[in-house]
């Protein structure tokens, strides 16, 4: 085989594995967000007084590790979305709070009880503002998990750029 041959396929074979390696970490980051914002306050009996271990930190403690790695252009673009959806509501936190307000209705027990429904399905566990606040208070994670992941993948890709200069040429006996 020639060198440029040789090297077209080296190239190729890189080429490939980082995008099949990119979206397998993109399909596992919309797993971990979409199951982190839907898993918030479900818990059972068994886990009260427990601190939920969050996808957010989840995320972070893989990239600690080194098992979770993302390029910088898909990273920056997964920072930028993730700082968009907490710009968002944070905008609109304040009209957002009140849904945890009881709604001005009459004072027949019925309305009192349609009233204090209203709240508790926007605030209990699985409500919508308990989830919009562990979302809000969660992302940061995210945004340091994924900026530690662009390290890793940025030494595993000077590593392995390394590891191609050292292979012989194609024409040198080994």
């Amino acid at each position: 085989m020639k060198e440029a041959e040789a090297d077209a396929l080296a190239k190729a074979v890189v080429a490939t594995t980082v995008q099949a390696e990119k979206t397998r970490q993109a399909d596992a980051m919309a797993r971990v967000v979409t199951g982190s914002v839907l898993a918030v306050g479900r818990g059972t009996t068994e886990d009260a007084g427990k601190a939920p271990l969050l996808a957010g930190r989840q995320l972070k403690v893989l990239a600690e590790q080194g098992s979770f790695a993302v390029d910088d252009s898909t990273g920056d673009k997964m920072i930028e979305s993730l700082e968009g959806v907490v710009d968002a509501l944070q905008a609109r936190w304040d009209a957002l709070q009140k849904l945890g307000n009881h709604p001005e209705m009459s004072q027949t027990p019925a309305a009192r009880w349609v009233a204090g429904h209203m709240v508790a399905t926007a605030s209990d566990n699985q409500g919508l503002l308990t989830q919009l606040q562990a979302a809000r208070d969660e992302f940061p994670t995210y945004v340091e998990a994924i900026k530690l992941a662009k390290k890793n993948y940025r030494e595993r890709e000077s590593g392995t750029r390394d590891t191609f200069k050292r292979l012989p040429d194609a024409g040198e006996p080994s």
